[in-house]
């Protein structure tokens, strides 16, 4: 090997050197764009606490989640009163977005959730990054969930109304009518599930616009069992065009399908409809 060729090599080597650390903090750097802010809105009975694992497994991915729980539910119970609507669900998540500062968010919403998160992004969508309606029904533009409910589910949530501390509420349910059959999944969740104010049932969704607006939006479709009353709802993300996943659970997904529910929620959109076992 001549003087020329040994100089020629170390000076690679020393460019080889110096270029792996710059690659390794530019794809850091890169992972770090990536990063999402997750809003994740509960359904009825619920609190945050139902997003535990799903948030866990988010969080060690390094994604931002908050997983606020409406007024009157979960830890907040002691604040129920008869003034608590939709209304103030929507504005619970809207104050979260807006004390956190927040912007570019996924905002997620399962089961009584999604007619949450429609009305959360009509108002405030210029803050919104995309939409996941997980199991849950989008809503109507002045129609209340007892307005879109099957009969037997509005005679069956108007029955169980009862007096709880002076406020008109619908008692809590088994966790089995949400398609759970674990035993400690079932008695994890019935241990935690709250009273639902009737009037939030009651109050009509305001909308300016179709749900969602013009924003993303991806359906996940819980379908072992089927709960008849999202059907409507994953038939129309389907007809619209929505990024359509099914998933081989009952309706609360995100208790015992949680690895799969996040990575869906990381997954990027696509106009195919998927199945996910």
């Amino acid at each position: 090997m001549n003087r020329r060729t040994l100089l020629k090599l170390l000076s690679a080597t020393s460019l080889l050197a110096v270029s792996t650390p710059l690659l390794a903090a530019n794809k850091n750097q890169a992972q770090k764009r990536v990063k999402k802010t997750f809003v994740m809105a509960h359904g009825a009975f619920h609190g945050g606490w139902c997003w535990r694992d799903v948030a866990a497994i988010l969080r060690s991915k390094g994604h931002l989640v908050f997983t606020p729980t409406y007024t009157g539910l979960g830890e907040r119970a002691h604040l129920l009163n008869n003034e608590i609507d939709l209304n103030t669900f929507i504005e619970d998540v809207m104050a979260v977005i807006e004390y956190e500062e927040l912007h570019n968010i996924v905002l997620v919403g399962h089961s009584f959730g999604g007619y949450v998160i429609s009305g959360v992004a009509d108002r405030i969508g210029d803050r919104i990054d995309s939409m996941i309606y997980l199991d849950a029904p989008m809503g109507t533009n002045g129609k209340s969930v007892l307005d879109e409910a099957p009969p037997d589910v509005r005679k069956a949530r108007t029955d169980a109304a009862i007096d709880f501390s002076g406020v008109r509420a619908i008692a809590t349910p088994s966790a089995t009518a949400f398609g759970l059959s674990d035993p400690q999944q079932i008695a994890w969740v019935n241990r935690r599930m709250t009273p639902m104010p009737l009037k939030t049932y009651e109050t009509p969704l305001k909308l300016n616009g179709e749900p969602g607006g013009n924003l993303p939006k991806k359906f996940i479709h819980c379908v072992n069992p089927v709960l008849p009353n999202i059907v409507p709802s994953a038939v129309y993300a389907k007809k619209n065009g929505w990024d359509y996943h099914e998933l081989q659970t009952g309706h609360e997904a995100m208790i015992t399908m949680p690895e799969q529910v996040a990575a869906l929620f990381l997954s990027p959109a696509t106009s195919q409809h998927n199945k996910v076992s």
